[in-house]
């Protein structure tokens, strides 16, 4: 998928048909040696490609998110082989649900959305925190890979300073050169940019699997 206007449309060739989702993987672990994954399945409709997951995780060090609303759901993604399986504010079900994901694997990464510079948080006992705090709770647990992820505003440059402070912390966007020199000074491990300028030269998806095939993102750090 790649960013529209009113959300995620799907990422076409020139010529109109969608890009081959294993072969946009190829070309940019050549280029990169992480990804970020976004399963727009696992997000809208709770049922993650998870074929396509650990097919993809086999040749890179990926963190996924796909949705995750419980810790059961968390482990599947693990299993499928994700570096870091991402757990979002805006899903999880509860906090609880967040500590116990942790007890079974710690690889896992927390990511903070903030809708118009506010918290967006799906657990009641999340209700009216600042992010900064939300962040000091998930640490507490023994997290450390931290994700700021805006929406409808610019990034708050000051906050991921502060979150820096504690510990791994990544922004979520779409960077260009300026934007790599504030994640530096900012003391952020890296950003997540969309891969819309990496997908020239890959080929078009090549028959029907019966699957629905996901663009990712690439998760750069900031050297």
């Amino acid at each position: 998928m790649a960013p529209g206007d009113d959300g995620p449309v799907v990422a076409r060739t020139p010529s109109g048909e969608p890009f081959d989702v294993l072969a946009v993987a190829d070309q940019l672990t050549e280029r990169y040696h992480r990804l970020y994954l976004v399963d727009l399945d696992g997000i809208e409709r709770d049922q993650p490609q998870l074929d396509y997951l650990q097919e993809i995780a086999r040749g890179a060090e990926v963190w996924i998110d796909a949705g995750v609303r419980t810790s059961d759901q968390a482990i599947d993604i693990v299993v499928a082989g994700a570096f870091r399986t991402v757990l979002t504010s805006g899903r999880l079900e509860s906090e609880k649900e967040l500590g116990r994901t942790w007890k079974l694997s710690p690889e896992i990464a927390f990511e903070i959305e903030l809708v118009d510079g506010a918290l967006r948080a799906a657990p009641p006992e999340w209700t009216g925190f600042a992010p900064a705090r939300l962040a000091g709770v998930a640490r507490g647990m023994g997290l450390q890979d931290v994700i700021v992820s805006p929406r409808g505003a610019d990034v708050d440059w000051t906050l991921v300073a502060e979150l820096a402070k504690g510990g791994s912390t990544w922004v979520d966007g779409t960077f260009d050169p300026s934007d790599v020199a504030r994640l530096a000074a900012a003391g952020a491990s890296g950003g997540i940019f969309h891969v819309n300028e990496e997908l020239r030269g890959v080929p078009a998806r090549s028959g029907e699997s019966g699957r629905d095939a996901r663009g990712g993102e690439a998760l750069d750090d900031d050297t």
